[in-house]
């Protein structure tokens, strides 16, 4: 089972359903969790009937509870990291339980690389002294016992899930510790998290071939094959997202708005669409945000780029741009002074198409969500 932690941005959805609160941190069940309770639940239900020779219901009934156990193992995880966190005043949104085990959702990242270490490092900390605690209880409790088998896998989870997170792989614990560590020594956070998420491409694919290479020699059932694909596969792409965010956050101060912006070319309400675009194409503007004004020449509206190109050419002369158009009190707004990072956290927090471009009370451009992502991501195919 995985366990990590990483920033949640305004934006993004809920994870899922709200179950509670714990130390004030909410705590998120995804739905995906469903899956992961039935396989446990049969998989381990299964081997305990085997070794204690229980009904198949009984089985089933421990491997359920197990399963609580587990999940309260990968909370208590993922609370070392939220109260680590808010420890050096760092935002927690809540914690996530879901297929793979769990995440918490923090609303920046660690600000040096020391707090990095440290937030980074509570998760698995908590995970191995709770193995700590089920290895004593397993020497503890008399073999052949129900009370031992639950001791001795709530320990053996937790040593898992402990030394798991820390392999030394972004959007695993040790990765972030890695990061933490070649930040510290080359002052680059960016390279660090490119660094890290190499390293946990590396940790997927290694997992991936030591696990199938154990099944193929009969040591893990093909099910739980099935699982630790998955986790490889999950671990491959919270890599490549790290890799990506690191690439994109290290083009942040190329983002000028006054530059970035484009000028808006403004026609009557009621203008035709197709009379609007030529009118647009004859002043020397053809790129220009096509904007509505009403009879004072105020802004009041602009015209929805993707909703125009979907006019057909030859209704365009038949159509207003107010029918493609939306009020600017709809339309999000970004003052120009913003700095990169400011100006993509308002982006993910308010997402939208295009924003007004404002110095005060004056609109001085409109920027588009794609032109942002060009100057994000040069090398990227984006779709207009």
């Amino acid at each position: 089972m995985e366990a990590n932690s990483r920033p949640r941005r305004g934006g993004d959805r809920r994870p899922g359903l709200t179950v509670g609160r714990v130390f004030g941190v909410p705590v998120y069940l995804n739905p995906s969790m469903l899956l992961l309770v039935a396989l446990i639940t049969v998989m381990y239900g299964e081997f305990v009937r085997q070794q204690l020779g229980l009904s198949q219901l009984t089985g089933y009934l421990v491997g359920l509870v197990f399963v609580v156990l587990l999940l309260g193992s990968v909370l208590l995880h993922e609370l070392g990291h939220a109260l680590t966190a808010r420890r050096y005043g760092i935002g927690v949104r809540g914690i996530t339980l879901e297929l793979l085990g769990g995440y918490t959702e923090m609303e920046r990242d660690a600000p040096t690389p020391r707090v990095d270490l440290l937030v980074s490092l509570a998760g698995p900390a908590v995970s191995l002294v709770l193995g700590l605690v089920g290895v004593g209880a397993t020497l503890a409790i008399p073999d052949g016992t129900l009370a031992n088998q639950f001791a001795f896998q709530f320990a053996a989870s937790n040593v898992l899930v402990g030394l798991f997170n820390i392999l030394p792989g972004l959007p695993l614990d040790g990765g972030r510790a890695l990061r933490a560590g070649v930040w510290a020594v080359t002052r680059d956070r960016h390279l660090a998290t490119e660094v890290a998420g190499w390293f946990g491409r590396a940790v997927a694919i290694g997992t991936a071939v030591l696990f199938t290479l154990l099944t193929w020699l009969g040591g893990l059932p093909w099910l739980g094959l099935a699982l630790v694909l998955l986790v490889a596969f999950t671990l491959w792409q919270g890599a490549g997202q790290a890799i990506r965010a690191a690439r994109i956050s290290r083009r942040f101060p190329l983002i000028d708005l006054a530059r970035l912006a484009r000028p808006v070319f403004s026609v009557p309400s009621g203008t035709p669409l197709a009379e609007a675009q030529r009118r647009g194409v004859d002043a020397g503007q053809p790129g220009s945000a096509l904007g509505v004004a009403d009879s004072s020449g105020r802004l009041v509206a602009l015209v929805d780029r993707t909703a125009a190109e979907a006019v057909p050419a030859e209704r365009r002369p038949w159509v207003a741009v107010d029918a493609v158009a939306r009020g600017v009190d709809g339309v999000p707004s970004l003052a120009v002074g913003l700095g990169g990072e400011q100006v993509v956290h308002a982006v993910q927090a308010h997402p939208g198409a295009q924003y007004l471009v404002t110095s005060g009370e004056d609109v001085v451009g409109v920027l588009h969500i794609a032109d942002l992502a060009q100057l994000l991501e040069p090398k990227r195919k984006m779709t207009q």
